[in-house]
């Protein structure tokens, strides 16, 4: 009673008292009030308590549903019996509502039978339990038709805490009950105001439904009574369910695929085409139509393969399914989108005709499909082309509005790109040309009206992959018509995006040197404009530099003088520190393909350029400026270094410019973002460069190894993974590089020796394991051998549970690498040192990977975990195999059995001796799945194999 009264009195305060603090503490008692042993019975009490309001009586019947899906273990033995008895009381109870109430006792009661063998209701199991509570007290077959429709979306429902074979012998009663289920139905339908109620419970079995003959279901009184329903007005929810259900049942290969459900597909489909005249029927509810435009939708998705064929039926689907894209209602029209690509897929792919045999009989057949399809892909382009268009409000959208109407461009955008696969991308060209000639005529030929010439400039960018680059009709008038447009903000960017899209073409065309300074022009005007489309200019910028370099290289100096009017905010240019990094890139590009010679002074100009605003900002002091104002800069070497490709060159520069790089690093080696930008640049130099930048490297190496041990950046070690991969194997730098890896890692040891240290530091963690399988790759002669090397294993076995996606992935690497080392290293020194190492600690290993697998870390992370573990296994064969025995016995069995874990063990030794990675997965599955079945189970599981608390300091024997 005591509990009884606090339960109200926080009920009371959560909704009713006004001051949010007490609410949130009133939230907060009740989530862990729900946790308690004694939740089962409060709970109980008060859902029988008469003088129970209608907030204790939601909260408690979510209570009681939660506590039978996670914590029926908790009950003792027999106590099945009294808790389906108050259920089923609660049931009757609240068999007219509250509807909240009676829907949260129906998910409990299902839940219930989900955890107990069909045996414990009796001959039949719960459905034939059912039947006879019904046919007992008819007057609660509301409440009972809750539970039945209930109970087959229980089976897939992975709150409750079942094993896994409990929930799939579950899954196997239903089905076997299905025609008593349906029966239960069926006799439902007599009665007119359940009518929905039973057609929902229907389409919920469906879902469940394996192998119910097409016949059978195709004369099933439901069946028939969902199909009349659909001509009700307003039309009927429940029916369009089932008809949905219906329709993805019959192209189901559970179900016997579509030939044995023919008969059933014969009796839906024209019943469901006979609906097509409402789709324009304005009189109609909008709700209605999008109902009828869905199933329409699930006709085509499913019947996919069927269509494909081009029969004289798949055609009046066809054109069904061209109707409902022609809805001026985006969000039905979009209905369809999904068909057409998965139809375009079919009507492409080789795989659909590979049952014909030969290649002329295959090149045959698609090539008859393609033509008969061939119309309605034309007509799609033109239905789908204007829904790109800009709204006459669109000054006024809000973000969020601006957002949905980008989504629907580059949905748009993808069925274009499946209409250009049918047609080819010239034909749909042609097509959307003629709509931006109509577009220009209507508005006199100058574009006064820019919105329909803007949505068809966007459609062309679209396809531009598909489009030929010998393209010699369409494509230059395209061109000519984009010098003559407005300076209208949209407009221009999508041209300036067009531009960009068809480089290829541009370098291709016949005449591309008298096309490029008019194009150019284009995107002069575009960087003029407005941040939008000074972006849209720079990437098409960049576009035309990588694909058109050849031809720009006598521009070089023209595009000099763009780059610097651009970064120096003259022109009028709009571009940002961000987007000009697109310009550095285009000229990158250009300056790789001049000659050496030529190279050299372009990029020493580029150079040059970004240097200088850089020293006067050291000469102004660099430690009292924003890293903002120094990364604008440093940005654009790494960009230099990394896009110019002569080794040579860029070697030159790094060397000339190292003295501001040396000041950077002296004077803000605790500026994160400076630090992270100055080793991206250092990075890129060292990675283009390669050993001309010799003079140099020493030098760097040094400043990192320094200042890695005062300020603990993460970027320092992955400029130290790039030298490791350039130059591990370099016998002339092994010196400075063993000092460099044994120095960064021992610190790094310092820094992560609590999982604590890995969750705060993540980023440390992440980059360490990194580099250390790149030493293990790169120079696992100076790695293996080395006094850090054990060190490092101690330093990921602390790591591994760490909860930090990347930093997790790393260390589990780096274990693998280890373990795998046989693959890659074949002196037989370096696996005698892996082994004294890894032998020793094998034990623990598996008992932190086992810990990971069954809980410690998140269920996303298995299959990476697995790797691991299967990496050790395989290295190790049996003793690994009894490692892991070791740790799953001290599992108690109250969380997992002997059978369970003899199952997950033999799948291990199975993988010892060979046997394919994939059994020991779905095992690895399962023994994770038991051991996650709820909270309670998954502390016993981690308090018996204690992760964190393992002595994992091992010395090397």
């Amino acid at each position: 009673m005591e509990h009884q009264n606090a339960v109200k009195e926080a009920l009371n305060a959560l909704y009713h008292h006004p001051d949010d603090t007490v609410r949130v503490q009133a939230d907060r008692w009740l989530q862990n009030f729900q946790g308690t042993l004694d939740a089962w019975q409060v709970a109980d009490n008060l859902l029988h308590d008469s003088s129970s309001n209608l907030e204790t009586l939601i909260f408690c019947s979510q209570t009681l549903r939660s506590k039978v899906q996670r914590d029926f273990e908790e009950l003792p033995p027999g106590a099945f019996q009294k808790l389906r008895d108050s259920l089923t009381t609660l049931l009757k109870r609240f068999h007219k509502g509250p509807p909240k109430v009676r829907t949260q006792i129906s998910i409990a009661v299902a839940a219930l039978a989900v955890h107990v063998p069909a045996g414990d209701w009796g001959d039949g199991g719960i459905v034939s339990w059912l039947r006879e509570e019904m046919n007992m007290h008819p007057e609660y077959v509301p409440g009972f038709l809750e539970l039945l429709t209930v109970l087959p979306e229980e089976a897939f429902n992975y709150k409750i805490a079942a094993r896994p074979d409990r929930r799939r012998q579950f899954e196997k009663e239903l089905t076997s009950q299905m025609e008593v289920a349906l029966s239960i139905l069926a006799a439902c339908l007599n009665i007119t105001e359940l009518k929905e109620q039973v057609l929902e419970a229907f389409a919920s079995w469906l879902r469940l439904s394996h192998g119910i003959p097409g016949a059978m279901l195709a004369c099933h009184p439901l069946v028939h009574a969902a199909l009349s329903s659909l001509n009700c007005d307003p039309l009927s929810e429940a029916s369009v369910n089932v008809i949905s259900e219906l329709i993805h049942h019959t192209a189901s290969p559970n179900s016997g695929g579509i030939s044995a459900q023919t008969p059933l597909i014969q009796v839906i489909v024209p019943h469901v085409l006979s609906l097509k005249a409402h789709l324009l029927d304005s009189s109609k509810d909008e709700e209605d139509v999008k109902a009828i435009a869905r199933l329409f939708a699930d006709i085509g998705d499913s019947y996919v393969e069927l269509i494909a064929t081009g029969s004289d039926e798949s055609m009046v689907i066809i054109q069904a399914l061209l109707e409902v894209t022609a809805h001026p209602e985006y969000d039905i029209a979009s209905m369809t989108f999904n068909f057409w690509h998965s139809l375009q897929l079919t009507l492409t792919k080789r795989d659909s005709y590979i049952s014909l045999g030969s290649e002329a009989s295959i090149e045959a057949e698609r090539n008859r499909r393609l033509h008969i399809f061939r119309p309605a892909y034309e007509s799609l382009v033109s239905l789908v082309s204007f829904r790109v268009q800009y709204p006459q409000d669109y000054q006024g959208l809000s973000y969020e509005d601006l957002k949905e109407f980008k989504q629907t461009r580059y949905a748009v955008a993808d069925v274009l790109i499946d209409a250009a696969s049918i047609l080819g991308g010239d034909t749909t060209l042609k097509i959307l040309f003629m709509k931006l000639l109509e577009a220009n005529a209507q508005s006199g030929n100058e574009f006064r009206e820019w919105r329909p010439a803007e949505a068809i400039l966007f459609c062309i960018w679209a396809i531009s992959n598909y489009v030929s680059v010998v393209e010699a009709e369409v494509m230059p008038q395209v061109m000519s018509l984009l010098q003559n447009l407005p300076q209208q903000a949209q407009l221009l960017q999508s041209a300036c995006l067009l531009v960009g899209a068809y480089s290829k073409w541009l370098n291709a065309a016949p005449a591309s040197q008298s096309i490029l300074p008019s194009v150019i022009r284009i995107l002069l005007s575009g960087l003029g404009t407005s941040e939008d489309c000074a972006a849209a200019a720079a990437l098409a910028f960049r576009h035309i530099c990588d694909d058109c370099r050849r031809n720009l290289c006598g521009y070089f100096d023209g595009l000099f003088d763009i780059y610097c009017m651009a970064i120096n905010g003259g022109g009028g240019y709009k571009v940002s520190a961000e987007d000009s990094l697109h310009l550095v890139e285009a000229l990158s590009m250009v300056v790789t393909e001049l000659p050496s010679d030529q190279a050299k002074n372009a990029l020493e100009k580029l150079c040059f350029l970004v240097a200088s605003p850089l020293k006067e900002v050291a000469e102004e002091g660099l430690d009292k400026k924003h890293a903002r104002e120094l990364t604008v800069h440093i940005d654009r070497f790494a960009y230099l270094f990394r896009y110019v490709n002569h080794s040579e060159a860029v070697a030159a520069e790094i060397n000339k410019h190292w003295p501001i790089f040396r000041v950077i690093f002296d004077v803000r080696p605790w500026d994160v973002r400076t630090m992270e930008s100055l080793c991206r640049a250092c990075k890129y130099a060292v990675r283009t460069s390669g050993r001309y930048i010799i003079n140099t490297i020493g030098e760097m190496l040094a400043k990192v190894q320094f200042l890695y041990q005062q300020h603990h950046q993460p970027c320092f070690l992955y400029l130290s993974s790039e030298v490791i991969k350039i130059f591990g194997s370099d016998p002339s730098c092994a010196d400075y590089l063993k000092s460099l890896i044994e120095t960064l890692f021992a610190h790094t040891t310092c820094l992560l020796t609590s999982i604590k240290d890995f969750t705060a530091r993540p980023d440390i963690a992440d980059d360490c394991f990194l580099l250390a399988s790149r030493c293990i790759r790169y120079c696992p002669h100076l790695f293996i051998p080395s006094a850090i090397f054990p060190s490092l294993v101690d330093c990921s076995m602390v790591g591994i549970t760490v909860q930090h996606r990347e930093a997790c992935h790393s260390i589990l690497t780096f274990l693998s690498d280890i373990f795998d080392l046989g693959k890659s290293v074949k002196e037989e020194q370096f696996i005698r040192i892996r082994d004294g190492v890894i032998i020793p600690r094998g034990a623990t290993i598996s008992r932190i990977l086992i810990a990971s697998l069954t809980g410690a870390l998140p269920s996303s992370r298995l299959e990476t975990v697995t790797y691991t573990l299967l990496a050790l296994t395989r290295t190790y064969g049996q003793q690994a195999v009894g490692w892991a025995k070791e740790s799953i016995c001290l599992i108690p069995e109250t969380a997992v059995t002997e059978a369970e874990r003899t199952k997950f063990l033999k799948a291990l030794s199975d993988v010892a001796y060979g046997a394919e990675v994939n059994t020991l997965m779905g095992h690895v599955e399962e023994i994770s799945d038991v051991c996650r079945r709820n909270r309670t189970v998954q502390e016993i599981v981690q308090a018996a194999l204690k992760p964190l608390q393992l002595n994992v300091m091992v010395p090397v024997s």
